[in-house]
């Protein structure tokens, strides 16, 4: 066998699957990773990274993204996809929906889903894959096309939405969806496609934002005239039964119809226990749960102003350790940024209520982890591997190339100076976004290299070439 690497990153601890932490060398070639072990030879690599000191993980997949929400999709794929890799991440899965914010308008996938991928190729800095959001009747009727031609192997419902079809003004709402019927009998409907659409080599699921909209209504309601104006008000406005009544409802429908379910960005021990309520109920539901980095790292006392506002809110302190317990005891899965990168106009210091919801984050995916997680509550690195990487590659359709340091995977590399303290701040990340909920948290643990495929993609903090991301075709192939 020959000694010639593309790369070899050396000296590191290395945190491989099944394994966990060792100290081992890892070698790249044509893109993959050829070599695993101590003293590879190094004389004919083109590039060696020092890793002394340092962790090696396997490449982020962040699998909670959204590109091009307020922002033009080409525009925002460029500077959101390198805030990522300040991250350690290597992949985004990022959602998609017609209606308003993205593209604005609505139609078939056969025709726009083409041109999402136009502007995102060309412009991303990791690979990219997309869940797509089944709005229409036309859409159900492609959800087979999309699986099987497009290789889209996941989907999304938001039952938040299903209040705008409540309205009194059903034009304004239509507006809104762009869509005839949105509600539980179009979630079901579309949970009975996604079903249909499972295969054996690659997991067909459906994801859900889970909060009840009727009960939103309500409580929005009595927080406005009560002249609250900030995040505390945002929790209550949104309040953690109504993410646990959203759970009921959606585990319910996913069990009749055998559809695989994601819960999303679970942010309360009251959604938890809703989560593990239905797993008893429904034990043949495959059934998974995931979290966010502002739901582990930030409170409604910590996030500032209006900047923090988001959907699902964030929460006390209670809730933070309560979510930090079920990553840690595996009840949750998957941690992602559920990024979406946010002009300041959109968010209006003086009108919480009028102010739009989000903000980025991808850049702090590994930060947070190794700092919130492994520093201060000894979370395995093993773990945070597969939080990061492994169960999302698993869970979307990536596993054998994405999420895991192995021979013949990816050469998704992030390597991590587990003792470099910094100060969170806007001009750390990379983003688009001049403002961050994270700004003023000091984190230990910081990524210093972020390799895509062999080649060294962020450097120190400085983004590397030109943008090489490729569209994940879902699932991938060995």
């Amino acid at each position: 066998m020959t000694d010639r690497y593309d790369l070899v990153v050396r000296d590191g601890t290395a945190v491989l699957p099944d394994v966990g932490p060792v100290r081992a060398d890892v070698a790249a070639r044509d893109g993959v990773v050829v070599a695993i072990g101590d003293d590879l030879p190094t004389a004919h690599a083109d590039r060696v990274v020092d890793a002394r000191g340092r962790i090696v993980l396997p490449g982020a997949v962040d699998s909670h993204f959204h590109l091009g929400i307020y922002r033009p999709l080409a525009e925002d794929t460029r500077s959101e996809t390198a805030s990522a890799l300040v991250g350690g991440v290597t992949s985004v899965i990022s959602y998609f929906r017609t209606g308003s914010h993205y593209l604005n308008k609505t139609g078939p996938y056969r025709e726009i889903f083409p041109e999402v991928l136009a502007m995102t190729n060309g412009n991303a800095y990791v690979d990219f894959g997309y869940h797509l959001a089944i709005m229409t009747g036309e859409q159900l009727r492609e959800v087979p096309l999309l699986v099987r031609d497009h290789g889209v192997a996941s989907f999304k419902f938001y039952m938040f939405y299903i209040g705008l079809n409540l309205a009194a003004d059903s034009t304004a709402a239509s507006a809104y969806t762009m869509a005839e019927q949105y509600d539980l009998g179009h979630l079901y409907r579309l949970m009975e496609a996604v079903a249909a659409c499972a295969r054996d080599d690659g997991r067909v699921s459906l994801s859900v934002h889970c909060e009840t909209a009727d009960i939103i209504r309500t409580c929005v309601e009595e927080q406005r005239a009560g002249g609250a104006n900030d995040l505390a008000a945002w929790s209550r406005a949104r309040p953690p039964f109504s993410e646990a009544m959203a759970i009921a409802q959606a585990t319910l429908l996913a069990a009749r119809a055998g559809c695989p379910l994601n819960v999303l960005h679970i942010s309360s021990a009251e959604a938890l226990e809703a989560a593990r309520l239905a797993s008893q109920r429904y034990p043949a539901l495959d059934l998974r749960l995931e979290t966010t980095l502002h739901h582990l790292a930030l409170t409604y006392d910590t996030a500032g102003d209006v900047h923090g506002k988001v959907n699902p809110p964030i929460r006390g302190r209670t809730d933070v350790e309560a979510m930090w317990q079920a990553v840690r005891d595996g009840r949750v899965g998957t941690v992602a940024s559920d990024h979406a990168a946010c002009p300041d106009e959109l968010k209006k210091a003086s009108d919480l209520w009028s102010s739009q919801p989000g903000f980025g984050g991808t850049a702090l995916l590994y930060p947070v982890l190794v700092s919130e997680g492994f520093h201060k509550r000894g979370l395995p690195l093993a773990r945070i591997a597969d939080l990061a990487a492994g169960e999302p590659a698993r869970r979307f359709g990536l596993a054998r190339r994405k999420g895991a340091i192995a021979p013949g995977a990816d050469a998704d590399l992030a390597v991590v100076d587990p003792e470099r303290e910094v100060v969170v701040s806007p001009e750390l990340l990379r983003s688009a976004q001049p403002f961050t909920p994270f700004s003023g948290l000091r984190l230990r643990g910081w990524v210093t290299h972020t390799i895509l495929r062999g080649r060294v993609a962020l450097e120190d903090g400085e983004v590397t070439g030109a943008p090489a991301g490729a569209y994940l075709k879902r699932p991938l192939r060995a």
